[in-house]
C-alpha cells in the first residue's frame, strides 16, 4: 500500500512537521502537487493521525519526567481507568501492557512533591492494587 516516497514522506514531517510541500517535494523528488496528495491520502488512510509541537517541558516547569507501571487487580476496572487518567493532565502517554503491570504511563510534572501528589491521585483511582514508579534522569531520545 506504501512505497518508498510515502515513507520517506512520513520520516520527514516526523522530524519537521512544519515543513513545507515544497520543502518536502524537493527532498523526495517529486511535485509539490504531488506531495500535497500523498500526505492527503496518508491522512485520509489514518497513517497521519495529528500535527503537533513538541515542547521543551523544563521550560514550562515540569522538570520531573516518570514512568509508573500501575496494577489494576481487575480488568473490569479498564474504562473507569481510562476515564480518569484522561483527565490528568501530567499523564502523557498511558499503554496498556503485557507482563507484571497493567498501565505504564509518562508523566511530567513540577518536582518531586507534585510526582507524589500524582501517585496518590492514581493509586485512589478503583481498581488499583499497586504502582512502581522510574524517574528519568535525562531524555536521550525522545
Amino acid at each position: 500500500m506504501l512505497d518508498p516516497i510515502d515513507y520517506k514522506l512520513i520520516g520527514l514531517l516526523q522530524v519537521r512537521g512544519r515543513a513545507s510541500q515544497l520543502e518536502l517535494a524537493q527532498a523526495v523528488g517529486l511535485s509539490q502537487p504531488a506531495v500535497a496528495e500523498r500526505i492527503r491520502k496518508l491522512e485520509e488512510l489514518g497513517i497521519i493521525t495529528k500535527y503537533v509541537a513538541q515542547v521543551d517541558a523544563r521550560l514550562l516547569g515540569k522538570d520531573i519526567t516518570a514512568f509508573i507501571g500501575v496494577f489494576t487487580n481487575h480488568p473490569r476496572y479498564h474504562e473507569q481507568f481510562l476515564r480518569q487518567i484522561r483527565e490528568i493532565p501530567d499523564v502523557l502517554e498511558c499503554h496498556r501492557v503485557a507482563g507484571a503491570d497493567s498501565y505504564l504511563l509518562k508523566v511530567k510534572t513540577e518536582n518531586t512533591t507534585t510526582l507524589d501528589q500524582l501517585i496518590g491521585r492514581i493509586r485512589s483511582i478503583g481498581g488499583v492494587e499497586r504502582t512502581q514508579t522510574t524517574i528519568a534522569i535525562a531524555t536521550l531520545k525522545e
